[in-house]
C-alpha cells in the first residue's frame, strides 16, 4: 500500500511540474533567464552581431528561423529572445533620437514634421479598398504608410496638396547599400541616390516605423529595418517636363502608350531623378528610368518634382533594350 501511495504522489508531482513548465509565466521566466544561465552551452546556436551603431540592425540575426523541433526548446527560446532584444534596442535608439529632436525643436510644426523611422517594405496588406483611387497600385505608385504624427504636421502647417514626404539615407546611421545585380530593374545612377520623395497612402503606421514601396527600397539601397529620415516636403517644385526611359521597347510598341503613361503617372505624386518606377498594363509590369526632370516655370533641371495637379509634358527616350552596349576602350600603345 505504501509503495502505491509513493507512486501516486510521484505521478501527481510530475503532472504539477509539467503544468508549471508549460504555463505562460514559466515561458516568460525562461525567455528572460536562459540567455544568462545557459550562455555557456548555447553560444553555438546564437548568432552574434557586432554593430558599431545602435541604429544598425543585422538582418542575418533572424536567420535561420529558430525551430523547436530542429533546435530544441532551450536554443529556440534563447534565439527568440535574442531576436526580440535586437529589435527592441533598435526601436529604443530611434525613439530616443526622435524624443531629443522634439525637445530641441524651435516650434510645434518643426517638432512634428520630421521623424527618424525604421523602414519596412509596403505590401498588399496596405492596399486600399475597392473604389479608392490607389487601389491595386501599392507596388506601382509612390505612396507610403506613415505614422500619425505626419498627419498632424500637415494639419498644423496647413500644407497644400499634394502632401509629399522626403525619405533619405543617413550617413553613419543607415546601413551600407544593398548591391543590386546588373539585370535588376533599377537605374544605373540609383547606386548614388540618397533621397527620394513620395506621397502617403495612409497615416496608420506605428510610431517610429514607415512602410515604403519596393521601388523606393531599391532606389535607396535599403534593407528591411534600415533606419531613414523622413520629413514633410513643402518646397518640392512643380514639374514642367519629364523624360522616361522604358526598360523594354514592348511598351513603346503599345498603340496608345502615351495615354497609358499619362494614366499611370497619376498614381505618382512626385518623381525623383535617377529612380526607376513601375507601371502595370494589361497584366504586364513595365519599368521606366527617370532620366530628366524639369521644373516649372523656368524649365530648370531639378532632382525632384511634383507631378500631381501639374501640367507636365512626358516623353520617352530610346528604350533600354535598344541601347548599344558601350565598347571597352582597348589600351593603345
Amino acid at each position: 500500500v505504501r509503495n502505491d501511495q509513493n507512486v501516486s504522489i510521484q505521478y501527481n508531482i510530475n503532472n504539477i511540474m509539467k503544468q508549471l513548465l508549460l504555463s505562460p509565466l514559466a515561458v516568460l521566466l525562461l525567455t528572460t533567464t536562459l540567455p544568462l544561465s545557459f550562455s555557456s552551452t548555447a553560444t553555438t546556436s546564437i548568432p552574434t552581431t557586432t554593430t558599431t551603431s545602435p541604429f544598425h540592425y543585422d538582418p542575418t540575426s533572424q536567420y535561420p528561423t529558430p525551430s523547436i523541433l530542429r533546435d530544441g526548446l532551450l536554443p529556440f527560446l534563447t534565439q527568440r529572445w535574442s531576436h526580440a532584444q535586437s529589435i527592441a534596442l533598435l526601436e529604443q535608439a530611434v525613439e530616443d533620437h526622435n524624443a531629443e529632436y522634439v525637445a530641441t525643436s524651435s516650434n510645434v510644426v518643426d517638432a512634428i514634421s520630421y521623424r527618424r523611422c525604421i523602414a519596412l517594405p509596403l505590401d498588399e496588406r496596405f492596399d486600399p479598398p475597392t473604389g479608392v483611387f490607389s487601389h491595386g497600385h501599392v507596388d506601382t505608385g509612390d505612396k507610403m504608410s506613415l505614422p500619425r504624427v505626419f498627419w498632424d504636421a500637415i494639419v498644423k502647417s496647413k500644407a497644400e496638396v499634394p502632401w509629399l514626404f522626403e525619405v533619405s539615407r543617413v550617413d553613419g546611421v543607415t546601413s551600407t547599400r544593398v548591391p543590386l545585380p546588373i539585370d535588376e530593374h533599377h537605374h544605373a545612377s540609383s547606386t548614388n541616390l540618397s533621397r527620394a520623395v513620395g506621397g502617403a497612402i495612409d497615416f496608420r503606421c506605428p510610431n517610429n516605423y514607415a512602410f515604403l514601396p519596393a521601388w523606393m527600397f531599391k532606389a535607396l539601397g535599403l534593407r528591411p529595418r534600415d533606419v531613414v529620415d523622413i520629413k514633410l516636403a513643402t518646397k518640392t517644385p512643380p514639374g514642367s517636363a519629364v523624360r522616361l526611359r522604358p526598360h523594354t521597347s514592348a511598351f513603346v510598341n503599345i498603340g496608345n502608350h502615351q495615354a497609358v503613361l499619362e494614366t499611370e503617372l497619376k498614381h505618382y505624386s512626385a518623381l525623383t531623378l535617377g529612380s526607376t518606377i513601375p507601371f502595370d498594363y494589361r497584366g504586364e509590369r513595365y519599368y521606366f528610368d527617370v532620366v530628366d526632370l524639369r521644373s516649372a516655370p523656368r524649365g530648370e533641371r531639378v532632382p525632384m518634382v511634383k507631378v500631381q495637379d501639374c501640367d507636365i509634358a512626358a516623353e520617352f527616350v530610346r528604350a533600354k533594350d535598344q541601347l548599344k552596349p558601350k565598347k571597352k576602350k582597348s589600351d593603345t600603345k
